[in-house]
């Protein structure tokens, strides 16, 4: 029963948040503040997610191939590769790792 109580309660956020989204005044969504924000949020949150799948296994921190396909994304990303070339270089070397470490 206590997973159908979480289950409603996060239904009923969900729907707070979009309807306070939308009571928002256009006046407060235009300032520069605000706009800055909101483009970086986005940024910060998914570079957060990716640390936190790539080095965390539940409390303990791990390198392992993952770390190595994200550090050679990195790279590509540093040379100005294409978005597919950078996820193409990750997984092969994510791959690679994988392999010769067994």
């Amino acid at each position: 029963m206590n997973v159908w109580i979480a289950i409603a309660v996060t239904a009923v956020g969900c729907y707070a948040v979009k309807l306070i989204g939308l009571l928002v005044p256009a006046g407060a969504l235009e300032r520069p503040v605000v706009k800055r924000l909101s483009a970086l949020l986005p940024v910060a949150l998914l570079a957060a997610l990716t640390a936190q799948q790539t080095f965390a296994d539940g409390r303990v921190l791990l390198l392992d191939a993952r770390a190595a396909g994200l550090a050679a994304a990195a790279v590509a990303l540093v040379l100005r590769a294409p978005f597919l070339v950078v996820v193409a270089v990750a997984v092969v070397v994510t791959a690679g790792v994988r392999a010769l470490t067994g």
